[in-house]
């Protein structure tokens, strides 16, 4: 697992750097670049480190209670709070999100959950993503 390539949506991929375990749970905020995959529990935010390559994965058995931001969220567990994607939002079909998304591209496979909304190209992204060139 750790390493090795996954393969993402629209024909990238992204190694796997760090696992949050099934039986970890994290109280605090987790700021981190590269590939972050999360079978556990994560009570607080997670942050990509800015102008660094990030995707963040929530395995179905994976819950994050708190605030996401990322270039890239993939989600196939529990996600309670909101979302802020620079580049893209995969939802897989047994996904639960709380929250609103903000995002650019948004993939949804059938029987995802949202309670919350979908907010295409946010100005609160602009954080995220840093100034254009």
């Amino acid at each position: 697992m750790f390493g090795e390539k996954r393969k993402g949506g629209r024909g990238g991929s992204h190694a796997v750097e760090t696992l949050i375990g099934p039986r970890v749970v994290i109280h605090g905020d987790v700021h981190f670049s590269g590939g972050l995959y999360v079978e556990g529990k994560i009570v607080g935010k997670v942050i990509a480190d800015d102008g660094q390559p990030a995707v963040l994965t929530v395995a179905e058995q994976g819950c994050i209670e708190g605030e996401v931001r990322v270039p890239v969220a993939i989600v196939c567990g529990e996600l309670v709070g909101d979302v802020f994607s620079s580049d893209r939002v995969e939802l897989a079909g047994k996904a639960r999100v709380r929250g609103n998304i903000h995002y650019q591209v948004v993939e949804m496979a059938a029987g995802a959950m949202i309670t919350g909304r979908l907010i295409h190209g946010d100005p609160a992204m602009a954080q995220l993503t840093g100034p254009e060139l």
